[in-house]
């Protein structure tokens, strides 16, 4: 009985290795390793932007390894999302699963293709799932899936197969510090959705690096009952929105948009909420003194 369990989830794993890899690409796009795609619909392929390191002369190895040549349509470092177009294409749209079915421990199997355009595979099982991630990029992902597999060099971009041979995302090693983690399908669609419609995804930014520090004593009394702490500028951009605003390196942001701010997290969800050309309402501390300050907020350029 055993062995027949297993013989039925090799020959089951197979299978969706094998309908959806007719889908999976090779994606010459930078100096080295190439990386992996799918091709989400026909014509258009999404990989990986940190595997995309050049505009032009990019080629895309289908299945049936044909050689074609690919258009970058649009990039988004926050997901680590790319999408190019390609006149040939060699297929339909693969089979998509909803990813907010996965549960911990669940069994999935990623998929890539080498420079030579072999299909490859990797198994494993979910490792860590949640809710709504936003990554040190400022990009926002529906989900955060972990993944308790190999991704070998060259599979970030390919695709995540569930136990049911459908794909619930795209897989990178660009957004979790070198973990495996993958960009569910709701995440992947919105994001191309929108590259193909106007190339880039705009979203706003502070051009500032902070961290959470204690308030003084002696500045408790002067600041909002039950403040405690706030966010230390530790960088500043040079010509970024906060510089242009006349922050400072040292300043202590204590409060945005008239609510007290202790938490990194707490930017980022004003930040989510806003759009380029908001002007964003702060005050900091600096040498002792309240002052207020207005920034309006800029376009976080893709790199």
């Amino acid at each position: 009985m055993a062995n027949s369990i297993l013989e039925t989830i090799s020959n089951e794993l197979a299978s969706a290795a094998e309908n959806v890899g007719s889908s999976v690409v090779t994606v010459h796009a930078r100096r080295w390793m190439p990386t992996s795609g799918i091709e989400w619909k026909k014509g258009v392929v999404v990989t990986v932007h940190h595997g995309v390191q050049r505009d032009e002369d990019i080629k895309v190895l289908l299945g049936g390894e044909r050689v074609v040549s690919a258009k970058l349509a649009g990039r988004d470092p926050s997901t680590d999302i790319a999408v190019l177009r390609i006149e040939e294409g060699s297929s339909g749209a693969p089979d998509l699963g909803d990813s907010t079915s996965l549960r911990l421990g669940h069994l999935v199997l990623a998929l890539g293709r080498t420079r030579r355009g072999d299909l490859v595979a990797s198994s494993g099982i979910i490792g860590s799932i949640s809710g709504e991630w936003r990554n040190r990029r400022g990009g926002s992902l529906d989900q955060h899936i972990r993944l308790d597999l190999a991704l070998y060099p060259g599979f970030s971009g390919g695709p995540l197969l569930n136990a049911q041979g459908e794909v619930v995302g795209i897989n990178t090693q660009g957004l979790g510090q070198g973990r495996a983690v993958t960009v569910p399908v709701a995440t992947v669609n919105r994001v191309v959705e929108e590259l193909l419609k106007t190339g880039r995804i705009t979203r706003p930014y502070l051009g500032i690096a902070m961290q959470s520090v204690e308030v003084p004593e002696n500045m408790r009394s002067k600041l909002p009952a039950e403040t405690r702490a706030g966010l230390l500028v530790v960088h500043v951009d040079n010509g970024g929105p906060a510089e242009k605003a006349g922050v400072f390196l040292g300043d202590v942001l204590f409060e945005v948009a008239g609510k007290t701010v202790e938490h990194v997290d707490a930017i980022q969800d004003s930040l989510a909420a806003a759009k380029v050309g908001d002007v964003l309402r702060v005050r900091i501390i600096r040498a002792g003194e309240i002052k207020p300050m207005s920034i309006t907020l800029g376009e976080r350029a893709a790199r």
